[in-house]
């Protein structure tokens, strides 16, 4: 029997890749009753996936379809919390308005940006790792695997990096709606919003009165057809970017990393041959898959995989499940460090490719190639603490012991 892939207490138990496995084979375009809404279609294949990705014009992610998550965005929010002072993100925008946007930001994330960066990621990484006990077990999310990505965002907006728990604190606000530990209440959740709307109005003003080369500049100065973008649309897009920037890198971290305590070979090929990584790091997202699904809304009536889908009907994009998809990785639960074509969707696909997808992977690359001058092997001491979410596949807490070179 396929469970329902909206409740996330499902993947609090890890992701249901068998009850996937079995719907790309038997009913790869399934329908997913809904209890509190009018129930989705759960695309499964690969193949599917990337073509719903290419076809803006009749799969929408725009905010007045609904936006990009299993909830309509424009009835309960971006975050699901019920505000509205927060704009539309270029995620829930469609072509040509997020491509504008997305060139944007793209100078931010240049390759000759990205090459003046990685310098400062190798030295903030090898500070993080040296600090890291070595023989006992340490929880190494709030030790490597949540600053890294946030100090990286702490520099591309331009913020003191000194902000990363805070900012830490607020993304996971953002995207756990569905986990007690991290919604604690409404209230609390309006005090979270309260205080990043504090932040982002003092960061906003200031790039506006100054503007830099920073993402927070960019995004704050930005113009769609001669119009300024509204403070409440910098807003949107700042969570996008904060979200995006953390959530990806830190779980690819933390699920490559229970990986190679599983597979101590994998481990002994990287620290005998560190550009293994150069790929490697695609297998890494790929098998990690930290972003489970997006959404989609049809805008007209179409058939997708021999099933008829009507104007209006959610289209749910099960990255976890195309990243397994057998027809694409052979033995596609295994983590391979050398497989040769690594097509995955762990980034999306199409008009929403992850636009920094590259600098991800330049920081799983470098924190892997440090840890390899430290660590003979890992070994994970206790069951890893997994968010409730149905939207990434996170862990809270992972603790592991990192065994001497």
């Amino acid at each position: 029997m396929i469970p329902d892939l909206k409740d996330p207490a499902l993947y609090e138990r890890g992701v249901p890749y068998d009850a996937f496995a079995e719907l790309r084979t038997t009913d790869p375009v399934h329908w997913n009753p809904e209890a509190d809404g009018a129930g989705f279609w759960a695309v499964t294949r690969h193949a599917d996936i990337v073509a719903v990705s290419r076809n803006p014009t009749l799969f929408s992610s725009a905010h007045e379809w609904g936006g990009h998550r299993i909830f309509n965005e424009n009835e309960v929010g971006l975050t699901g919390a019920g505000e509205s002072a927060i704009g539309i993100p270029f995620i829930s925008r469609d072509p040509p308005t997020h491509t504008r946007y997305r060139k944007f930001v793209m100078p931010a994330l240049s390759p000759v940006r990205l090459g003046d960066i990685e310098a400062r990621i190798r030295a903030r990484v090898e500070a993080l790792v040296a600090e890291i006990p070595l023989g006992a077990p340490v929880d190494i999310v709030p030790l490597l695997n949540a600053p890294l990505p946030l100090l990286t965002l702490a520099e591309l907006l331009g913020v003191a990096p000194d902000l990363w728990p805070k900012l830490y604190e607020w993304t996971n606000a953002f995207v756990g709606e569905d986990d007690p530990e991290f919604r604690q209440s409404p209230e609390s959740m309006q005090q979270v919003l309260a205080e990043f709307f504090g932040f982002a109005t003092e960061l906003f003003e200031a790039r506006r009165a100054e503007p830099t080369q920073d993402i927070a500049s960019l995004l704050a100065n930005a113009e769609i057809d001669g119009v300024p973008v509204p403070f409440g649309d910098f807003v949107g897009n700042l969570i996008l970017v904060l979200v995006g920037g953390n959530e990806t890198t830190r779980n690819s971290l933390s699920h490559s990393m229970v990986r190679l305590a599983e597979q101590p070979e994998a481990w002994a090929q990287i620290c005998a041959d560190p550009g293994v990584l150069f790929n490697g790091v695609k297998e890494m997202v790929r098998h990690a898959s930290p972003v489970l699904h997006m959404r989609r809304t049809a805008t007209a009536d179409t058939e997708l995989g021999g099933k008829r889908i009507a104007k209006g009907d959610k289209v749910v994009l099960w990255y976890a499940s195309g990243n397994r998809d057998a027809s694409v990785f052979p033995d596609p639960d295994a983590f391979d460090l050398a497989r040769g074509n690594v097509p995955h969707v762990g980034f999306g696909s199409g008009q929403h490719v992850c636009v920094g997808s590259r600098l991800a992977e330049m920081q799983l690359r470098i924190a892997f190639e440090a840890l390899a001058k430290r660590v003979a092997s890992f070994a994970v001491t206790a069951p890893p603490k997994r968010l409730r979410s149905n939207f990434i596949n996170g862990l809270k807490t992972l603790e592991i012991e990192l065994r001497p070179a």
